[in-house]
């Protein structure tokens, strides 16, 4: 649901076809994290301007049981669900601005900003 969302709002702001598919995959990494280990959570989208430009603001939070190492779960190749370990990491290089708070026991919050190209 969280990708078909993005897909049609990043369409709708006029984003190109890359840029699309940049938000899109990270939008989808960042929610399979919140649901395979934050235990479920909730997506929130907008529209963002700064200095003339325009940008799709996504924002993901779970109450799960939080990152205790922040640093090694954004390395590429971590990963506590057996898989390849890019999530994080790949969506953080697929924007243009990336920001994750967790606390252990208490959840997870990540951030992520991608501007449109002018």
């Amino acid at each position: 649901m969280a990708r078909r969302l993005v897909q049609d709002w990043a369409t709708r702001l006029g984003f190109s076809v890359v840029e699309r598919t940049k938000v899109v995959t990270a939008a989808s990494e960042l929610g399979r994290n919140a649901l395979v280990h934050g235990k479920g959570g909730f997506m929130l989208m907008s529209e963002v301007q700064r200095e003339g430009r325009s940008g799709l603001k996504l924002m993901f939070e779970d109450q799960g049981p939080g990152i205790s190492d922040i640093e090694q779960a954004m390395t590429d190749g971590f990963s506590s669900a057996k898989s390849m370990g890019l999530g994080l990491g790949g969506a953080r290089r697929l924007v243009t601005e990336f920001e994750l708070q967790s606390t252990p026991g208490m959840g997870t919050k990540v951030s992520v900003i991608l501007w449109k190209r002018r």
